[in-house]
């Protein structure tokens, strides 16, 4: 096997220099913001007694309800976030 020197990792930087903090051992709160920015959670809801899916940020903030989950989806992925579905 060829190892590409490019490839390497350099010497002086250590790995836990590339992560902003040790993934082990995270806090209540460094957990409830991971993903925050990037993941929104769709479920479903009833809303005044008529169906709907509710989206919420990975700190389980609710953001909109839409009325159904194909919509929710796209407003999800339109800001370019990625969608996980909660039952």
């Amino acid at each position: 096997m060829n190892i590409d020197p490019a490839d390497q990792i350099d010497a002086a930087s250590s790995p836990a220099e590339m992560i902003p903090f040790d993934v082990r051992h995270l806090s209540e709160q460094q957990l409830a913001a991971l993903g925050v920015a990037h993941i929104a959670y769709v479920k479903p809801v009833m809303v005044n007694g008529v169906q709907g899916f509710a989206i919420h940020a990975a700190d389980g903030t609710p953001m909109a309800v839409a009325g159904d989950r194909e919509v929710a989806i796209a407003a999800v992925m339109q800001h370019e976030m990625m969608a996980l579905s909660v039952h």
